[in-house]
């Protein structure tokens, strides 16, 4: 069945549920909120703990991975998804779920072909164009005289 732009998008529309953005928006908001404040409060706990600036940041950064990998293999940072859509996308745990539920779904293809091949199929391009943009960033940085 061939259909026109005009026919498709008429027939878009009407599959189409319109999304509900006075309840996604705030969900979002409270669920990406809440992931941040739980980063603040392990940044809080580091510091007085008399950790330096640049340790601290690795516990953050490893906690929220952590948290989010756990959550994806306890099976309910699909459920929190749901409800708080890109909320959980934004912060470094919609990462670390971007590579486990890859790996968990496609274990059972073993650990080259599955776990490991899928594991990088979401996260694969995120990671070579943020690497790759940090390094031009940086040799820019470089050659402008602003690197030390």
């Amino acid at each position: 069945m061939k259909l026109s732009k005009e026919q498709y998008k008429e027939a878009y529309e009407k599959l189409s549920p319109p999304s509900p953005s006075l309840r996604n928006v705030p969900a979002a908001f409270a669920v990406g909120g809440f992931i941040c404040l739980l980063g603040q409060l392990v940044r809080e706990l580091c510091l007085s703990a008399g950790l330096e600036e640049s340790a601290t940041a690795t516990v953050v950064s490893c906690s929220l991975i952590f948290l989010g990998a756990l959550l994806t293999a306890l099976k309910l940072f699909e459920k929190i998804a749901k409800f708080a859509g890109a909320g959980t996308l934004v912060p470094i745990t919609g990462f670390a779920n971007s590579i486990v539920a890859p790996a968990i779904e496609f274990k059972t293809e073993g650990y080259i072909l599955g776990t490991c091949v899928k594991m990088f199929t979401i996260a694969g391009p995120v990671l070579a164009f943020g690497i790759s943009s940090s390094v031009l960033y940086g040799v820019l940085l470089w050659l402008l005289g602003g690197a030390a």
